[in-house]
């Protein structure tokens, strides 16, 4: 086991290993201000079935730091890399996986041809190549060159002579530092010394960039919440990698700390595909959509398979979703979303063949009118069942899942405008709507943090196949085959298309709206179910 490598400018570098060296290794590569520990729950998780391998960087930590400005220029920095990469596996290539200031310098080695044969992958977490950051800055537009710039204010600041030293020194940049990231502040001497890092490098190769490209297979992990490094520049590395992706995530800047559970995950998916497995990253979007045999939910499965989404059918009526995956190239299961069990295995199927979604659709629901004393118990269970507890499955199924891969997505939870509209006749199905209109707003605070958004669909009279199957409580099959009948009349003649609603739904994950009404009436329902809520219980009263 090495402990310690030194430089070839006879600088002591402290090294640690973890997990089985048999095992794939891993060399993780630390920012500013930060030492190694700002790996120890990776490597928790990772040193399982990698070997993983942290070191304090020149001037962090347990290793020395040099006299001069100049030996911390981005050079040295990644000579000491290889020196780190040759002591603890001399006989096999590595995973690089790095962060900040360690992801500038892993990129000069990266991009080094004389040093590709060392290298298996590479996943870079919000520290992009500075001669990249020159070149995007002559490419990006106005608009993205200063919101960058205002996310970098503090390399101005760093670059200062004395000031940053006093304010580290002080320890007010250490507890601003903890108190607006929420991680222990850094150590001072390596937030000091690191400061070098600022003077020695920035300045030259971003005024000058040379033209870097690698063959390595690299990731670029991008933290959605990340201050510092913006989703522009975060993208730069796509026309200076032959092979490369780049995957938005739920966290902070200090992605490594914060979601650590992210970052071993994707180092394992490049290192399982360096291996011959597949892609750490998908090429297009997973969604899916439940009730997608008819109606709203075919036309939605349609909309988002036109803009290049893999779409995964489901409905009671397997002959129905598979003629909709025929449509949209996409996948048909049947599913009864009143059966919890059932669609708990179905998600597991879905993140298991085809991956954790993007976004779910929990569109399937069941027509019900008729007044309140008529409808019998069983009426009730049946649509609480599929309307609100298909709902509450379907949610319960994928969300945890969307969270644990931590890239954020959307849920579509379809209501209805009676959720906010209150009829004599409709009690029971305005019930199971309001109630999905409760739901997705206390799951969309609850799952804000995870970049998950939820939506509540509110469509009004839309002609679709729904009012052909509805129950109508209290009549005799006769007379419940007229009003089915009438009201397929009434929701013809309004002639509110299924594909119209299926575009709304689509701009709503597009926005990510909290609520999203779709017809007019809708619109017109749920103004004045707040401004004047009066009226809207006086017309529910004429029925």
């Amino acid at each position: 086991m090495v402990d310690e490598v030194t430089t070839s400018d006879g600088l002591r570098l402290a090294v640690r290993e973890h997990g089985d060296p048999s095992n794939p290794t891993v060399v993780a590569v630390h920012g500013y201000p930060d030492d190694r520990h700002v790996w120890d729950d990776v490597v928790a998780d990772l040193a399982m079935d990698h070997h993983v391998v942290t070191y304090d960087v020149r001037g962090a930590g347990e290793s020395d730091a040099p006299r001069r400005r100049d030996a911390y220029r981005v050079d040295r920095l990644a000579a000491d890399l290889a020196a780190v990469i040759d002591a603890v596996s001399p006989g096999a290539p590595v995973h690089l996986l790095a962060h900040d200031w360690g992801s500038v310098q892993s990129w000069h080695l990266v991009t080094d041809p004389d040093f590709r044969d060392r290298l298996l992958s590479y996943t870079s977490i919000s520290g992009p190549c500075l001669d990249h950051i020159g070149r995007w800055f002559r490419t990006a537009s106005a608009r993205d060159r200063r919101r960058q710039a205002r996310k970098s204010w503090y390399i101005s600041f760093f670059r200062l002579p004395v000031v940053p030293v006093l304010a580290w020194r002080s320890g007010i940049l250490g507890a601003v530092l903890a108190r607006r990231e929420r991680i222990a502040p850094p150590s001072t001497r390596t937030a000091v010394n690191g400061l070098e890092l600022y003077r020695a490098n920035i300045g030259d190769r971003v005024r000058s960039p040379q033209r870097r490209v690698t063959s390595v297979p690299t990731q670029v992990l991008a933290p959605r919440g990340d201050a510092y490094v913006g989703p522009s520049l975060a993208r730069s590395a796509e026309t200076f990698a032959e092979t490369l992706w780049v995957r938005e995530v739920t966290g902070t800047h200090w992605l490594p700390r914060t979601r650590p559970d992210v970052v071993a995950r994707a180092v394992r998916d490049i290192s399982s595909y360096v291996g011959g497995g597949p892609a750490p990253a998908r090429s297009r979007k997973v969604v899916v959509v439940t009730g997608a045999g008819s109606g709203i939910g075919r036309e939605t499965a349609k909309a988002f398979a036109a803009r290049g989404a893999f779409v995964v059918g489901a409905d009671i009526d397997l002959a129905a979703a598979s003629a909709t995956a025929a449509s949209t190239q996409g996948a048909a299961y049947e599913v009864d979303v009143a059966d919890a069990d059932a669609v708990a295995a179905f998600a597991k199927t879905v993140a298991s063949e085809h991956g954790v979604p993007d976004v779910v659709v929990n569109n399937a629901g069941i027509g019900m009118a008729g007044p309140f004393t008529a409808t019998t118990e069983e009426e009730w269970r049946r649509i609480v069942d599929v309307n609100l507890w298909g709902v509450v499955h379907g949610c319960r199924a994928f969300a945890p899942l969307m969270r644990q891969r931590g890239e954020g997505g959307s849920i579509v939870n379809v209501a209805s405008a009676a959720a906010f509209l209150p009829h004599r006749s409709m009690s029971a199905y305005a019930t199971t709507k309001a109630a999905v209109l409760a739901l997705s707003q206390s799951l969309r605070a609850e799952l804000a943090d995870d970049d998950i958004g939820v939506t509540a669909l509110c469509p009004g009279f839309v002609h679709t196949a729904i009012t052909t199957s509805a129950r109508f409580a209290g009549q005799d099959p006769a007379t419940e085959q007229l009003s089915r009948d009438a009201a397929t009349q009434a929701y013809r003649r309004r002639n509110y298309t299924p594909d119209r609603v299926a575009k709304k739904l689509v701009r709503a994950v597009e926005k990510d709206l909290a609520l999203a009404p779709v017809t007019a009436e809708a619109h017109v329902g749920l103004l004045l179910s707040r401004l004047a809520p009066g009226v809207v219980r006086a017309v529910a009263r004429r029925g």
